[in-house]
């Protein structure tokens, strides 16, 4: 992707994420988005076949960062996700949910979040079989890898949705630790 397009993407996650912070994902329109944008129908539709597809997009964007950011800290700010704090994986993935990075917390807790949340677990389900070894001693002998992997994903999204549930007054840390602790 050039340069030009990645700033396009960028302006229209940006729309979109404004957007999310006034109103659930169903009443966004792509007329709304491409307005705040301020883009054409078919500069949005050359980059996202739908709306769907712009909040998967969001999702693998957040998912590419936590990825990228294990390999090297990424001190630019480019991009949709920026941090310069790192630490686990997990632990960085409910700092970005706490700080409300892109109006994560809108996604998740808004009324239409079953989408998200689908897409949301294919990325936690990336992450947990990429790290897997971290859970190693965890892990009953008599269980298939592909239901330990599942079972540590949904904890995972659990105990996200309990956090959220209960308006995030624990830290980051701490649910990071009932998370692990929980698997």
């Amino acid at each position: 992707m050039d340069r030009r397009q990645k700033k396009t993407r960028e302006c229209i996650f940006k729309a979109f994420t404004n957007l999310l912070s006034k109103k659930s994902f169903d009443k966004i329109t792509v007329g709304e988005i491409i307005e705040i944008a301020d883009i054409g129908r078919a500069t949005f539709y050359a980059h996202f076949p739908t709306k769907d597809f712009l909040l998967k997009d969001l999702c693998e964007e957040l998912f590419l960062h936590l990825f990228d950011t294990e390999v090297k800290p990424c001190n630019d700010k480019k991009g949709v996700f920026y941090c310069d704090d790192y630490g686990s994986v997990f632990l960085h993935l409910f700092k970005h949910i706490k700080h409300n990075d892109n109006n994560l917390l809108k996604l998740l807790s808004g009324e239409n979040n079953e989408l998200f949340f689908r897409y949301f677990k294919d990325g936690v389900k990336m992450l947990v079989e990429k790290h897997i070894l971290d859970f190693r001693d965890k892990k009953p002998s008599i269980l298939p890898n592909d239901f330990w992997i599942n079972h540590i994903t949904s904890t995972f999204i659990e105990t996200l949705k309990w956090w959220i549930d209960k308006g995030l007054t624990e830290s980051p840390e701490v649910i990071n630790e009932y998370f692990f602790s929980a698997v």
